[in-house]
């Protein structure tokens, strides 16, 4: 579904760039173009960078409820559209929507502090210093394992499955299929556990065993929490994004393509 239903004929643009030379020059180009104004009052963001700005984008800018297109000018460009010929309104237009749900974590420190933030690719847990971190899953209040001996965890949601997700060998989970994955990184105790695929309405709760002798830190996306004790994760009940694609590269399309990369 193109996106000629949800913006106006000429959209009020916000341009949002990384720092690098390439992403600035490209902003002040669009900007002679099509004029600049705050994203709070644009019909949608365009995002001019990589995935790493896009994800920043998102959390400074995602209770706005306005769309975003991304256009790559970064290293990582899995959440951004290539530049190519075709005005920018044209193809704003002509793109798909995808609308993502992220993650909440809620993050219990050794200090007695509570934390919370939102994830729109992962919730990861890390061990700290060259100790395995311990930790107990429960899904939904019932503990599922009582003790996985691990480098880490993590929780992904589809968008965010094929990265980090993807590396620690989790599966690529398909966009609206509801689901969310759970994937140890270096797992060592149980040896062959792999993981699993969970209803993305599931609750989440890491607890950490031995957290003086074995500290772990807690990350959603790039916020990072030292010294965790516990780390409950849901899906957001009340935040979505949306993001626009070009209809002949949109994100279920390349999802589908990283899975049969023969390289």
């Amino acid at each position: 579904m193109a996106t000629d239903t949800l913006l106006k004929a000429n959209p009020r643009m916000a341009f949002l760039a990384a720092p690098t030379p390439e992403a600035q020059a490209a902003r002040e180009l669009f900007v002679s173009q099509h004029g600049d104004i705050p994203p709070a009052e644009a019909d949608v963001l365009v995002a001019l960078g990589g995935d790493g700005f896009m994800l920043q984008t998102l959390h400074r800018h995602g209770a706005l409820c306005r769309p975003v297109y991304g256009m790559k000018f970064g290293t990582v460009g899995f959440l951004m559209n290539q530049q190519r010929a075709g005005t920018l309104v044209e193809r704003i237009h002509a793109a798909e929507p995808a609308v993502l749900r992220p993650l909440e974590m809620i993050v219990q420190s050794e200090s007695g502090a509570t934390i919370g933030s939102l994830a729109y690719n992962e919730v990861s847990l890390l061990r700290q210093t060259r100790q395995a971190a311990h930790v107990r899953i429960d899904l939904n209040g019932q503990t599922r394992l009582e003790e996985l001996i691990c480098d880490g965890v993590l929780v992904a949601t589809p968008a965010g499955s094929t990265a980090y997700n993807f590396s620690a060998h989790g599966p690529i989970l398909p966009l609206g299929a509801n689901v969310i994955a759970l994937t140890p990184i270096a797992a060592f105790r149980p040896r062959r556990w792999r993981g699993a695929v969970l209803k993305a309405e599931t609750e989440v709760r890491f607890t950490i065993l031995d957290p003086h002798k074995r500290p772990v830190s807690a990350t959603a996306d790039s916020h990072e929490v030292r010294d965790a004790v516990e780390v409950t994760i849901r899906e957001s009940r009340d935040r979505t994004v949306t993001l626009l694609f070009d209809p002949e590269h949109n994100l279920e399309e390349r999802m589908l393509a990283e899975q049969f990369i023969s390289g």
